[in-house]
């Protein structure tokens, strides 16, 4: 499976050409076009597929990770968001109100039709799951399994919290317990958890707090808003240095203890068990992704 930066996931309104541009002048690791909630009235959906294709002809969407926000299932928008946009230059989509494991297997099934009508190979557009609902949360390991398409699942907490009938405290409280549920289903199933995004964007000081957090609770990335959120969340879902260069040497004193056939080895006075070393090989592994997405956006400037 092709492996994905998605440190940041930034919202962008493809209807809205100043919104665009200002997106595409952004690090975002992934750009979520959307056509679903932000693109009001109905009439602007087609305008807002207009522009994205209009996009990757120019080739401005060239060397981006692109994964547009189509309308769900019920929506009587999702055949033409798809049929138009499974095009070169689109890695995936964005599936909005993920309920159950079968509305991605649904899903999985019409990208699977359409790409054998285009003669395209099957399997090559990527799904991210967004859950929104109770529902999808209880049922977050099933949704993870559904498809081999399936590379992320994101939080949308905002229709959680409504689907609930909860309260979007200032504490943010009620978001812990599902954030937790969402990163733990979808790590247990080999898939990136994506946390929800911070309604607060003039807010830093909280998206620093929340960002720290997320990382705790395992979250790979997450969704954005505001162009201005990103420093902060690519400084925090990024390795330090501190912990690449640490990374490193775990790696380097277990190779060498290995190779002398001692077994363990020992660091700062610690034992280097197994989870330090997978952990340090994926810090390792993290950094070369970073620096080879950096060195993709230099060249093309």
């Amino acid at each position: 499976m092709e492996n994905f930066l998605m440190r940041s996931l930034l919202f962008v309104p493809s209807h809205n050409d100043k919104l665009l541009k200002s997106a595409l002048q952004t690090q975002a690791d992934v750009l979520l076009l959307d056509i679903e909630d932000s693109v009001q009235p109905k009439e602007n959906k087609q305008v807002a597929r207009d522009k994205i294709l209009q996009l990757v002809k120019n080739g401005q969407l060239d060397d981006r990770v692109v994964f547009p926000r189509v309308n769900d299932r019920e929506s009587g928008h999702l055949l033409q968001d798809v049929y138009q946009l499974t095009i070169e230059g689109i890695n995936g989509f964005m599936y909005p109100k993920a309920k159950t494991a079968e509305d991605i297997y649904f899903f999985d099934k019409l990208l699977e039709t359409i790409e054998f009508e285009k003669g395209m190979p099957i399997g090559a557009f990527k799904i991210i799951a967004l859950i929104e609902t109770a529902a999808a949360v209880m049922n977050v390991q099933e949704i993870c399994r559904a498809s081999k398409r399936l590379v992320a699942v994101a939080y949308g907490s905002e229709d959680f919290i409504s689907d609930l009938e909860g309260i979007h405290d200032d504490e943010h409280l009620s978001l812990f317990t599902p954030r937790a549920m969402i990163a733990m289903g979808a790590r247990a199933q080999g898939i990136i958890p994506i946390d929800t995004v911070h309604v607060n964007v003039h807010d830093l000081e909280d998206l620093e707090q929340n960002i720290s957090l997320s990382k705790k609770l395992g979250f790979e990335g997450m969704l954005a808003l505001n162009p201005k959120e990103l420093d902060l969340i690519h400084q925090y879902y990024s390795p330090s240095e501190e912990e690449y260069l640490n990374a490193l040497d775990l790696f380097e004193l277990s190779k060498k203890a290995t190779m002398e056939g001692k077994g363990v080895a020992i660091m700062n006075g610690k034992f280097i068990g197994p989870p330090m070393i997978l952990k340090a090989k994926k810090i390792i592994d993290k950094k070369m992704l970073i620096q080879r997405t950096q060195e993709n956006c230099n060249n093309k400037k």
